[in-house]
């Protein structure tokens, strides 16, 4: 399933996206976070060994609202799956982000001691408003 056209201007904007991922026991964990998309898949970028990590590996189920920012009546509410956990161009795209949400063109926050790794969710169903 795709963002239908009439929002996928939201993810063009610097619009935050709340994940929700699975921890051990089931409840559910949610993280804001930077969001991008390539056409087909959702992209956001985080460290190995992050809570949201270790529970996307465990398991891949999420879900995910993104809000407009220029209209808070306006969002995307996605469930789908993370389909691939890369970690080759992740720092570039942590860094293209940087550029999208702080006008920078180095994510600032970057260590040598984390490795980057961008998750590709594949939106399974796809609700909008406004």
């Amino acid at each position: 399933m795709t963002i239908p056209t009439s929002h996928a201007d939201i993810l063009t904007k610097k619009s935050f996206a709340h994940i929700a991922t699975l921890m051990p026991d089931g409840s559910p964990q949610v993280t804001p976070v930077w969001v991008d998309y390539d056409g087909t898949h959702i992209l956001i970028n985080s460290a190995r060994g992050r809570q949201k990590d270790r529970n996307i590996e465990r398991s891949p189920a999420i879900a995910l609202s993104i809000q407009d920012p220029d209209n808070p009546y306006r969002y995307i509410q996605v469930r789908g799956r993370v389909v691939a956990a890369e970690t080759h161009g992740a720092v570039d795209h942590i860094n293209k982000l940087a550029k999208k949400y702080m006008g920078v063109d180095t994510y600032p926050n970057l260590t040598d001691s984390e490795t980057r790794v961008i998750y590709r969710i594949e939106p399974e169903k796809v609700q909008t408003m406004g």
